[in-house]
């Protein structure tokens, strides 16, 4: 009998426990609903490792249509994040407001060390950057900023083949992206109400956009900042984008390479692409999957090679999972890292300079 008895206890302590052994998920609250790029957290399909417990959204109108289309109860939904992060206790939170509410978010966040992700760009301007790093630091926060970009195979194959020497010396980079415009896409009237607006976003698509590709480069530089900054913008659909402007040419200047940023609402197609010319060679970030290698063979003669990327490894392929192993410690970012605080300091100084540069007509020499 007593054999029996230890057989039986035997045989329940080699029965996996998942409540014992499984990871609690990451609680996070999603700070504003306004940020149509919100869809991203609220429609991600349940993996576990994250579990919205909050959502801090004055306009119930917005938050009811959210949660009629996602399946989320009103219950989750607070008026304020101080109240949000009262009643839920979220070890991170979200921001999905406009990017001048960026600083509040993280106002209120830090000094209950709560870690904070922003959607790009990091901030409106220096001063409110400068403040959040500072508040990130002294509180011991994680402060990450998401763009979709970042997660793109194409891009992290492009800057593994860079640094492998494969077209040799970098010497030029072409970033494009955009769309047809906020208006013509049909983007709903809470996130029109700021996207268009030079206080709330920063600026139109010169910020909207023209923060991809200061964060691609300052990435590829390895956390170099430019040493000038010239910039053009024109409003070419003032009937849709009256208080901003739609289209602009940036241009960052190095030591040794330089780079041309088209951030533009005026694309007659959705694009996020980039180009990388060496002395030999060419790398053609396409699309999210697709590249292209070109090595060069005599005057104007190139061999090509096109390859289809299958998406990254998690945590790498998506912001909530790296979120998420971050904040677990089983993913330390390098210190210029798409995501990490130090890039993105760079971002908002290069689009601080952008727009100085296209307001006064000439160029912006950054102090080293």
């Amino acid at each position: 009998m007593q054999r029996i008895f230890i057989i039986i206890i035997l045989y329940f302590l080699m029965i996996p426990h998942s409540g014992f052994s499984q990871e609690q998920p990451l609680r996070v609250g999603v700070a504003g609903l306004t940020h149509t790029h919100v869809h991203w957290i609220l429609g991600r399909e349940d993996i576990g490792d994250i579990e919205i417990v909050g959502i801090a959204e004055p306009n119930k109108d917005l938050a009811q249509r959210y949660a009629e289309q996602h399946g989320f109860s009103m219950d989750l939904v607070y008026d304020t994040l101080e109240e949000m992060i009262s009643a839920t206790n979220p070890e991170a939170v979200t921001a999905f407001g406009t990017i001048y509410d960026h600083l509040k978010v993280v106002e209120t966040c830090a000094p209950k060390g709560v870690h904070v992700m922003v959607e790009k760009p990091l901030a409106v301007n220096v001063d409110h950057a400068q403040k959040m790093a500072t508040l990130a630091k002294k509180h011991n926060i994680h402060l990450l900023t998401n763009y979709e970009t970042t997660w793109y195979p194409t891009n992290h194959k492009a800057k593994e083949l860079l640094d492998q020497g494969k077209i040799g010396d970098l010497r030029k980079v072409i970033v494009r992206d955009g769309h047809r415009g906020p208006v013509k896409i049909g983007v709903n009237k809470e996130f029109l109400e700021w996207l268009q607006d030079p206080i709330l976003n920063g600026g139109g698509a010169i910020t909207d956009f023209g923060c991809y590709g200061a964060n691609l480069m300052t990435w590829l530089k390895n956390g170099q900042r430019p040493n000038t900054v010239t910039a053009v913008t024109q409003q070419m659909q003032p009937e849709n984008n009256p208080k901003v402007d739609d289209d602009a040419t940036i241009i960052l200047t190095y030591d040794d390479s330089q780079a041309i940023l088209e951030p533009s609402w005026n694309w007659p197609m959705g694009r996020k692409d980039m180009e990388l010319y060496g002395l030999t060679g060419a790398i053609y970030a396409d699309n999210r999957n697709t590249l292209r290698i070109r090595m060069a063979e005599g005057y104007d003669g190139y061999e090509e090679e096109q390859f289809t990327l299958e998406e990254l490894a998690s945590p790498n392929n998506d912001p909530f999972a790296m979120l998420a192993a971050v904040i677990r410690g089983k993913l330390t970012l390098s210190k210029h890292d798409l995501s990490s605080l130090e890039n993105n300091l760079i971002v908002v100084e290069i689009l601080d300079a952008a727009r100085k540069s296209a307001q006064k007509g000439k160029t912006i020499k950054l102090k080293n």
